[in-house]
């Protein structure tokens, strides 16, 4: 079962962009695409630890500021040729107000 902790209005974070949500040691990347589906992974990428929440927000993914990696949104994966994924937290959206779970969801293999 999940534990939902409340983390601020979606309008808190611009279209194409992202805000970070500090739970913890743990810093989480919230991201807002154009039509408004948001997604939550850790703010490192996995290639080099580049800031994901500075990154390009294009479609649904976000490109790493360090060395242009591009990470998907909704499995946390980076595309290929690159290899690895980040940690992705499940997220919900109830009336404009967005939740998220500390139980990170498991990466496709």
């Amino acid at each position: 079962m999940s534990h939902w902790i409340d983390i601020g209005k979606i309008d808190d974070i611009p279209r194409l962009g992202a805000r970070i949500v500090e739970l913890g040691k743990q810093k989480v990347a919230v991201f807002r695409t154009s039509n408004d589906a948001v997604f939550a992974l850790n703010d490192r990428c996995p290639h080099k630890g580049g800031v994901l929440s500075q990154g390009i927000v294009t479609g649904y993914s976000v490109t790493c500021p360090l060395h242009s990696w591009n990470i998907q949104l909704d499995n946390g994966c980076v595309t290929e040729p690159n290899k690895g994924c980040v940690r992705k937290f499940p997220i919900k959206i109830e009336n404009g107000q967005l939740f998220i779970s500390l139980t990170p969801e498991t990466a496709p293999a």
